[in-house]
């Protein structure tokens, strides 16, 4: 071979070289993806099996409603109560679970963040449905950690297969603690303000909306500052989903908080 063909032999491999480099990086990549997504599809899988031996677990959920009535019987309160008014069932929605209307049960994103905050040890976000809430009153009251809350996640998926989302936040509405010794929100619109559920105006439904989540704690009648910082917390809400307008929540908050609840006690002025 002539040293014009060796030569030429030399520059045509040198030339090759990077194809083949590409092509091995190619292939790497490729079988990266193939792993990444044959470890995702295991996990799914995982997860899917586990959540299908967490629904077996746990109670059917069948006798809520007589559970429901036994809770309120406890508490002389009604049962059920007058229809949830359209106001409360707003402020209540978009205060303590704004995915309500869409949700399967539990709010993926919510058990994303705490899931996240667990592992990382980060601070726990909540985010626990209406489902799950009511889940915690009618089965699992009194008892917290960690197998609780995944109990409460297999409870909450089998209400809603089980239950209307009218009747889930009917029976929540009626099992709920207002504070104030008011078990229900028939009791609590009375107790607070003398009138009938469906009387309530947007200021006491977002009043009663705020005490869910610390009904002695943000009790109007000893605590009326804070009170008013969580009522003012649920017109935010209202704004930011869209069910009022920002002038529509400042003139509501307008009203005083001692003029609000001026009618405390005047219970037996209405009944459910």
């Amino acid at each position: 071979m002539s040293v014009r063909h060796r030569a030429g032999a030399r520059a045509s491999h040198r030339a090759a070289a990077p194809g083949e480099a590409t092509s091995k990086a190619s292939g790497t990549r490729r079988k990266v993806i193939r792993r990444s997504l044959a470890g995702l599809g295991a996990l799914i899988l995982a997860g899917l099996v586990a959540f299908g031996g967490l629904l077996l677990v746990t109670p059917s959920v069948g006798n809520a409603e007589s559970l429901a009535r036994a809770l309120d019987r406890a508490h002389h309160a009604f049962f059920p109560g007058p229809p949830v008014p359209a106001r409360f069932a707003a402020a209540i929605e978009a205060t303590e679970d704004h995915r309500f209307g869409s949700e399967p049960g539990i709010d993926p994103f919510a058990v994303a963040r705490v899931v996240a905050a667990r592992v990382t040890g980060g601070s726990d976000q909540g985010g626990a449905t209406i489902y799950q809430q009511l889940a915690k009153l009618l089965y699992t009251s009194g008892r917290s950690g960690v197998a609780i809350e995944l109990e409460q996640v297999g409870l909450a998926v089998k209400l809603f297969l089980t239950y209307s989302k009218q009747q889930i936040l009917q029976m929540y509405s009626d099992v709920a603690y207002f504070g104030d010794g008011n078990y229900g929100l028939a009791a609590a619109s009375c107790g607070y303000f003398g009138i009938r559920p469906r009387a309530l105006s947007w200021p006491e439904a977002a009043l009663l909306a705020g005490l869910v989540q610390g009904p002695s704690a943000d009790d109007p009648l000893q605590h009326p500052v804070r009170a008013r910082r969580r009522e003012e917390h649920v017109f935010g809400r209202l704004v930011a989903t869209g069910k009022l307008t920002q002038p529509q929540a400042s003139a509501a908050l307008a009203q005083p908080m001692t003029r609000l609840v001026a009618d405390a006690g005047a219970g037996n002025r209405c009944a459910a």
